[in-house]
């Protein structure tokens, strides 16, 4: 048993406790209730940084820093980029699991985000939770080549649910979203999970979304996308639209599928409208159900022919 309060690093590649980080550039640690902002901390998880805006401004653009935020830490996002990933090429990752997860708390104003504007960044096992009614851009991302993974956005009751909780903006190419749960309340309130306006090449897949969606869980508008992806994840809205997947444009591109589950709550002919987009294609299988205790049927849109 050998304990390396800094690491073992060998060929360039920093071993942090039990794997391997693959960088060669920095390496820091945030923990909000034992770190302290200041010159010369953070190198080490016994003398960690406070916040994870202060963590990213001592980073360097493209040369693969790390950040990881520890098990418990926790920040309040008051303001409009209260976060900000503006440094190119930045890993966060989140140490912990369930409660533990490294976690952003919503408050004081509607625009409260966490902005992600550089390039190549990627944030990962962090959980996203609203405090404040009417989020309009909870997770803010206008860098193209960015990543969420295994995030979990949340909102708390019918009082407290963001707009929209994901905002992607037209330099948002190339966006991967994997491993996003979302957990909206059943209330009406919400018009999206994920609003994304342009952009090109969004991959989103293994998702599992909840809520009360006025618009579409997944909703394309403003400026049409081209080339999205979307499979592997469910969906269960409770609002009688039953729009599970929307392009508000009709000129967005892409693939919807497969490997899709959809559930409705308007017990009626809605099945089609689970996914709408003039210029997407459908791929099987992608099963809608409309009623409790009934099995989800193929979603029935024009098969391809050969005539």
């Amino acid at each position: 048993m050998t304990n390396f309060p800094h690491g073992l690093s060998s060929y360039g590649i920093p071993l942090i406790g039990s794997g391997p980080v693959l960088t060669t550039g920095k390496v820091l640690f945030v923990h909000y209730s034992t770190g302290t902002d200041s010159p010369g901390r953070g190198t080490d998880s016994a003398n960690p940084l406070k916040t994870l805006d202060y963590a990213i401004g001592l980073c360097r653009a493209n040369k693969n820093d790390v950040i990881f935020l520890m098990p418990g830490h926790s920040e309040s996002l008051t303001a409009a980029g209260s976060v900000t990933v503006d440094v190119a090429g930045v890993t966060i990752i989140g140490i912990g699991r369930g409660a533990t997860r490294p976690t952003f708390t919503y408050t004081t104003a509607v625009s409260a985000s966490f902005l992600i504007s550089a390039a190549d960044v990627s944030v990962v096992n962090c959980l996203f939770v609203g405090g404040i009614d009417a989020l309009t851009q909870p997770i803010n991302i206008t860098g193209a080549d960015c990543q969420l993974l295994l995030i979990e956005t949340r909102d708390v009751a019918a009082t407290y649910q963001a707009t929209d909780f994901i905002l992607t903006s037209a330099g948002a190419s190339r966006l991967l979203i994997d491993g996003w749960v979302h957990r909206g309340d059943t209330a009406a309130g919400a018009n999206s999970a994920l609003a994304i306006v342009g952009g090109d090449g969004i991959r989103v897949k293994n998702f599992d979304i909840i809520g009360n969606f006025a618009v579409a869980a997944i909703d394309v508008r403003t400026t049409a996308t081209t080339q999205l992806r979307v499979r592997d994840g469910n969906v269960r809205t409770y609002n009688a639209a039953d729009l599970c997947i929307k392009d508000t444009i009709t000129a967005s591109t892409g693939f919807i599928g497969p490997g899709l589950y959809f559930m409705l709550t308007d017990h009626a002919a809605n099945i089609t409208e689970a996914v709408t987009g003039a210029t997407f294609v459908v791929f099987d299988d992608v099963y809608v159900c409309n009623l409790a205790g009934e099995k989800g049927m193929l979603i029935n849109w024009v098969a391809s022919t050969d005539a």
